[in-house]
């Protein structure tokens, strides 16, 4: 068994592997330039949208409040006429990059701490690099991949969206295993 504060060095590699390798995926390669797609009218949208005052949130239209109203003819109507939404809204103004670049960095930290956790549970100082890269990149590929279907599932996203995620998160599960197996105490 290895504690955790012994796995700092390991964990702080990893999340720097997996920021840079993340910046790259989304900066630099052109595969997820496709997820998101601009609307016909734009101006339209943001005028009609604009005059909601909608908070920040996540929305879901068309509402219905209760699952009986979900059988209402009336919302049946709204649903096959058209358009089914989940919409996020975020905070008017600037992107805010600095905040969420600073949030995954926390999000990566926090993955390298449960790889962690379960690699130093289960193998002790002095194990091989190939054990090591195993146990932590299945830990690190479940964590960095394993949430993308069930948003395809339950929330719309498209697969092709979700697949790509999934495959990225793959890279970071495999180079987290590789800063673990590299940095394992001997």
């Amino acid at each position: 068994m290895v504690p955790i504060p012994a796995l700092w060095l390991p964990i702080l590699a990893a999340t720097v592997l997996v920021f840079v390798a993340s910046c790259i995926v989304w900066m630099v390669l052109p595969h997820h330039k496709s997820d998101a797609r601009r609307m016909p009218d734009e101006e339209a949208a943001l005028e009609a949208l604009g005059r909601q005052n909608l908070r920040p949130g996540l929305y879901r239209f068309p509402w219905a409040d209760s699952m009986a109203e979900m059988k209402d003819p009336l919302f049946v109507a709204k649903l096959n006429k058209g358009p089914v939404a989940l919409m996020t809204v975020l905070p008017s103004g600037p992107f805010n990059m600095a905040k969420s670049m600073a949030l995954w960095t926390a999000y990566l930290v926090v993955i390298g701490i449960f790889v962690a956790y379960v690699t130093g549970r289960v193998l002790g100082p002095g194990a091989s690099y190939l054990e090591v890269f195993r146990v932590a990149g299945t830990v690190a590929c479940l964590a960095y991949s394993g949430s993308q279907l069930p948003n395809a599932i339950w929330w719309g996203k498209p697969l092709s969206v979700v697949f790509k995620e999934i495959v990225d998160g793959i890279v970071y599960g495999l180079l987290t295993a590789g800063a673990f197996g590299w940095l394992w105490p001997r």
